[in-house]
């Protein structure tokens, strides 16, 4: 009976001694994820702003051209994969990486990989990789610059046909949607925004000067790369938001094996207890 009772004594003191870990990486995800969540709602309007630019001119300019406008047969595609720099963060990880492997339907696609999970996941697995970035949390808008620059030049040459972007975007803490989209070549579809503008009054046209193909051959690379660079910043707060849940998790349910535990030690303290006393009793009664 000892050895049962310090052995539930021991699995207490390794439970606990995970909770604390556990409770450590919830407080410090939850840190790291409210400032990730502000630097992404921030970067919204500027995203929004930029895609509603470069939509206008695409598909409200007669007669524009441009070499990211111009669709052609797909041989090869890029992926830009951004996943998480560490695990203990649930599914965060394998969610992105079944996504990005099923849309490339088994071929080994050209693949910019973002943090460390996403280079160890595609090196392994043999793809080419173009471009390896091990750390997220300090990928800058620079880095992702560099990045949307090299992913053009590669669909420029003709390398690639097509360019995507996997992230998880960030929706709210408890909720974090894996999503692939294509960034090159541009294809935008019209809405009902010009119907209800003529309900509404007729729009005013935009006219860019010097011309619609210039100011598009300088705005589309800052498209590019912000649309990459809002990637990041919703990629890292929805991996503190999901790792945050995780240790969450954690830590409820070892309060529930603790209290389980505790539960079994106290009866197998009680029962050593009754089993020592009935021993002394049936010894003076021996005695008698």
């Amino acid at each position: 009976m000892g050895a049962g009772i310090k052995e539930i004594k021991n699995r207490i003191n390794s439970v606990q001694s995970t909770q604390q870990i556990t409770k450590a990486m919830e407080l410090v995800a939850s840190s790291k994820m409210r400032k990730a969540k502000d630097r992404a709602l921030a970067s919204r309007p500027y995203f929004n702003t930029m895609y509603e630019t470069v939509k206008d001119i695409a598909t409200n300019t007669r007669g524009v051209r441009d070499v990211f406008l111009k669709q052609r047969e797909v041989k090869n595609r890029c992926y830009i994969v951004i996943a998480g720099d560490r695990g203990l963060a649930g599914g965060y990880n394998s969610n992105i990486f079944k996504l990005t492997t099923a849309h490339m339907d088994g071929r080994q696609e050209k693949v910019i990989a973002l943090g460390k999970k996403s280079v160890e996941f595609f090196s392994k697995k043999g793809y080419d990789l173009l471009v390896s970035q091990d750390n997220v949390e300090n990928c800058d808008y620079e880095k992702t610059l560099e990045i949307a620059n090299t992913a053009m030049d590669l669909y420029k040459k003709g390398e690639v046909d097509e360019v995507y972007i996997s992230y998880t975007e960030f929706v709210s803490p408890l909720v974090q949607r894996p999503k692939l989209i294509k960034i090159l070549p541009l294809v935008f579809e019209k809405d009902d925004t010009e119907v209800k503008s003529k309900e509404e009054g007729r729009k005013a046209r935009v006219q860019y000067l010097p011309s619609p193909e210039a100011v598009l051959s300088y705005i589309i690379p800052k498209y590019v790369s912000g649309i990459i660079y809002d990637g990041v910043i919703e990629s890292f707060a929805s991996e503190q938001s999901a790792r945050r849940n995780a240790m969450k998790s954690a830590s409820d349910n070892a309060d529930e094996m603790l209290s389980t535990l505790e539960l079994s030690y106290n009866r197998a303290r009680q029962s050593s207890i009754t089993q020592e006393i009935t021993e002394i009793v049936g010894g003076v009664e021996a005695l008698k």
